[in-house]
């Protein structure tokens, strides 16, 4: 009888689907829009860095290191000033962002600290090409790509000096966008199987037809499982999507085995429309659903390690993860994405993740009421 029901109800909520003119579209639109654009944009590569040079030496030397400086893809070279005060006044009009001054053989590196993240990672760049160019030159900034794991074996040269080699072992062509599609992946469920159940259920309260389901014999179970089930296909095929558009797009493809990634697509499904709907039982309007959701979305996705690093974050702060799904996700699907993680090395995660989803799961189902 229940399997009858829950059949019925999906046939009720698929006709809704289709009968919404906006929704198809935004299912469909909205993920290929996001990652068409966003991997582009989406880039903490820090480039057009403007640099004013002020070099009182004047030597061949120090001409050759402008130059290699106005080559380089990353600073915008803004011309060489007369002296260090003049030089300072386009950092205090944000015309420039790092001064270079070249003076008896020494050299000093001023950045704007306005945009701590600019001035620390652009003075990085310019201490690289002056060690690069001046071997006596020792900086005291180090870069490293986040989108890859080095290891850094010492050889030896000519000279008997040890420098280090560096081994790319993931992401080799150091490609920002491959760090950041699986994520985009995780954003699109969440706002998708999110929203989009928590506006259903307040969307029926205030049309009333909540109110013929209320009347009628149909358990909680079976009624939350049938508003569940809808968002769990639409997950995985705008998961489908987003692989097919980075493989066309991009030329990036799961390194490891998509049958993982598709788990993660579901449990994670599972957490945010069981979140929705939690979000629904308890909204009375959809403006209301609408501002609770979002409240839980964006802490849930700035503290997940999405966009920086979660070992970077205060220690109350990072104790969160250890409650938070969208970290578990992130963490597992770059696992396999990028580095071909097996079942083994996300098990952690996936364990996490259903527990998490299934609390929330049997929540969505004892918070719904019948009134009658």
């Amino acid at each position: 009888m229940a399997q009858v029901m829950i059949k019925y109800l999906l046939q009720k909520e698929f006709l809704q689907i289709r009968r919404n003119s906006f929704m198809p579209k935004i299912i469909f639109i909205f993920p290929i829009m996001v990652m068409c654009v966003m991997p582009w944009v989406m880039n903490q590569e820090v480039k057009n860095i403007r640099v004013d040079v002020v070099d009182m030496d004047r030597t061949t030397q120090s001409q050759q290191l402008v130059h290699q400086i106005e080559a380089s893809n990353y600073f915008i070279f803004n011309g060489q000033k007369a002296s260090y005060q003049e030089a300072m006044k386009d950092i205090e009009t944000s015309q420039a962002d790092i001064i270079l001054e070249i003076r008896d053989g020494q050299y000093l590196i001023a950045a704007n600290a306005v945009n701590g993240t600019k001035g620390s990672i652009g003075s990085a760049y310019l201490s690289q090409i002056i060690s690069s160019s001046q071997p006596s030159f020792n900086p005291p900034f180090e870069f490293r790509s986040l989108a890859s794991r080095s290891a850094l074996p010492l050889r030896s040269s000519k000279n008997g000096t040890q420098k280090p080699s560096t081994l790319i072992l993931y992401n080799k062509h150091q490609d920002y966008k491959v760090f950041m599609i699986p994520a985009l992946m995780g954003i699109l469920m969440m706002m998708l199987c999110g929203f989009l159940p928590a506006l259903n259920i307040v969307g029926e309260k205030e049309k009333g037809t909540i109110e013929q389901i209320n009347v009628t014999p149909v358990s909680k179970w079976s009624f939350i499982i049938a508003k569940l089930i809808p968002y769990w296909i639409i997950g995985l095929v705008v998961l489908t999507l987003c692989l097919v558009v980075s493989w066309l797009v991009y030329g990036i493809t799961c390194q490891g085995p998509l049958l993982l990634v598709y788990l993660l697509a579901i449990l994670l499904a599972l957490f945010f429309s069981s979140l929705g709907l939690i979000v629904s039982n308890y909204s009375d309007t959809m403006q209301q659903a609408m501002l609770v959701m979002w409240f839980f979305v964006v802490c849930l996705m700035l503290l997940s390690g999405l966009f920086t690093p979660v070992r970077s974050m205060p220690d109350w702060a990072y104790l969160t993860t250890y409650a938070n799904p969208m970290h578990y996700f992130v963490d597992a699907i770059r696992t396999v994405f990028v580095r071909g993680g097996t079942f083994q090395a996300i098990a952690h995660q996936v364990a996490a993740l259903a527990a998490i989803a299934s609390v929330m799961a049997v929540w969505a189902v004892k918070s719904y009421k019948k009134n009658i």
